[in-house]
């Protein structure tokens, strides 16, 4: 599920344009908002992680 999750966090930092460490680190700061509870769920089962 690690790979699904960085390609949406890398497909984010290339849209917002973070190019300096200040901007990255305010990224990071907002990375919780970029994914659902149920996405990451589905990540889990994906991988076989989850029964359910």
């Amino acid at each position: 599920p690690i790979e699904m999750a960085f390609a949406k966090l890398k497909a984010h930092l290339r849209r917002i344009g973070a190019r300096t460490i200040d901007d990255l680190w305010k990224a990071i700061g907002n990375i919780c908002d970029l994914y659902d509870p149920d996405e990451c769920w589905n990540y889990l089962k994906a991988a076989g992680y989850a029964s359910n």
